[in-house]
């Protein structure tokens, strides 16, 4: 049997070949009418269109390339689920690379994704970016920084504000006596692991407590950094009331260092994470933690990410973060949070 082609589609709809392309391309000058007899001869014939041949004709692939820092962090799984879906809305499909935190990894995924004749880049940027990242975007690529971004490159960001959170956090913590608070930073070289730090301190200066070296403990964003700074905190001669931990995973490790000495969160110590996941509901305790919109982040990133794309500006956007209170800092066992984040704030990082 011949297989089925745009001329048979432009037949049967009783319409010309270039109608059947500009109407299964959106094309806003096709009408209502002919557009509907179009889709429904497609329907009819069972056509699909040959994404190659097509690519060829439009210079276009509609696929889109995600680059995330770490696929097995629970919250950069979300990320790319969001962004996965709002893509297919918007009829693109998404190829992801993981960068596992490796610059090196970072630039094999855009290489070979630029390769493939993505129509448009996505990165969460590791470490301070690489060599071909850096050049893809100042060469023009189609790109959106989501979650971190590299100061002075002109790329939208599209990111969450967690200054806020941090502050209701301290003062949470504040509230139920505590002053000893310590933080697991994560790489310092990252925009997030920089801005944690520098939130978390100026929210402790609002109360007149001190951030001292000994309670600032250097991680990864990994949990295997997450244990071992906790065990650093517990052998000081006046270990921290409280470890507030930059990303989950390393709040993970925090919690089996703790329980490893045969304490407990949060009679012995206190506990607190940046980017709350599913799981800190199931923990023992159940973790206080600041959370990200990551699904909005992702959509939006898509958004901005298509602008660029046809042609539009796209624009950074900001959206707030907010404390979702559990039980590792002491509290009473009902959850409570931060009151619902404010409008979408557009903003340049």
């Amino acid at each position: 049997m011949a297989s089925i082609g745009i001329k048979d589609v432009a037949a049967a709809a009783g319409v010309s070949v270039a109608t059947v392309s500009r109407a299964l391309n959106g094309h806003p000058s096709v009408s209502a009418a002919a557009r509907e007899r179009v889709l429904a001869a497609v329907e009819t014939l069972g056509y699909r269109p040959n994404a190659v041949a097509r690519s060829l004709r439009t210079d276009q692939t509609r696929t889109l390339g995600l680059v995330i820092s770490d696929v097995m962090n629970p919250y950069f799984t979300e990320l790319a689920r969001s962004v996965e879906e709002e893509a297919r809305a918007l009829g693109y499909s998404v190829i992801i690379g993981n960068a596992d935190e490796r610059p090196d990894l970072q630039d094999h995924h855009v290489t070979t994704l630029l390769d493939r004749r993505i129509d448009g880049l996505l990165v969460s940027p590791t470490d301070g970016g690489s060599p071909g990242m850096l050049a893809a975007a100042r060469a023009g690529t189609p790109m959106v920084f989501v979650d971190r971004w590299i100061p002075g490159v002109d790329v939208p960001v599209v990111r969450s504000d967690g200054r806020t959170a941090v502050r209701d956090l301290v003062a949470h913590l504040h509230g139920l006596g505590h002053r000893r608070l310590a933080i697991i930073a994560g790489p310092a070289a990252t925009t997030t692991g920089r801005e944690r730090v520098d939130a978390f301190r100026e929210a402790l200066g609002a109360y007149g407590l001190p951030l001292p070296d000994a309670y600032i403990g250097q991680g990864d964003f990994q949990a295997e950094s997450g244990r071992r700074v906790t065990e650093g905190f517990l052998d000081l001669p006046e270990p921290p009331d409280v470890i507030f931990a930059a990303d989950n995973l390393m709040a993970l490790g925090a919690l089996d260092a703790v329980r490893a000495r045969g304490l407990r969160v949060p009679e012995d110590i206190a506990l607190a994470a940046f980017d709350d996941i599913r799981w800190f509901v199931h923990t023992d305790p159940p973790v206080t933690a600041i959370a990200q919109p990551t699904g909005d982040l992702g959509r939006a990133a898509v958004r901005a990410l298509v602008d660029r794309i046809e042609g539009r500006p796209g624009e950074s956007v900001t959206l707030p973060a907010r404390l979702v209170v559990r039980r590792s800092c002491g509290e009473a066992t009902t959850p409570r949070q931060s009151p619902s984040p404010s409008p979408v704030r557009r903003s340049t990082p």
